[in-house]
C-alpha cells in the first residue's frame, strides 16, 4: 500500500467536514450573540480564541474574517433561543 492510500473514507470525511462546520457555526453565533454591535477586529478576536484549541494546525483564514463583519455589521443574530 503507497502512504498516499492512507486517508479517510468518504463516509468518515462528511462527518469530519460537517463536526468542523458545527463548531465554527456555533462559535459564530456564540460571539455574535455575546459581541453583536462591537467592532470587526473584537469579533475576529473572539472567534480565533474560541476555535483555536479546537482545530489541529489552526490557521484564521479569510472565511473568519467574513463572519466577524458580518457580526460587526449585526448581520447574524446571536443563538435562537
Amino acid at each position: 500500500m503507497d502512504a498516499a492510500e492512507i486517508r479517510w473514507n468518504e463516509q468518515a470525511r462528511a462527518k469530519i467536514l460537517d463536526d468542523s462546520d458545527r463548531v465554527l457555526r456555533e462559535a459564530v453565533l456564540a460571539v455574535a450573540g455575546a459581541h453583536g454591535g462591537g467592532s470587526s477586529d473584537d469579533a475576529f478576536a473572539e472567534l480565533n480564541a474560541r476555535l483555536k484549541d479546537r482545530f489541529i494546525d489552526y490557521e484564521p483564514g479569510p472565511d473568519l474574517r467574513k463572519y466577524a463583519d458580518a457580526i460587526a455589521a449585526g448581520e447574524i443574530a446571536g443563538p435562537s433561543e
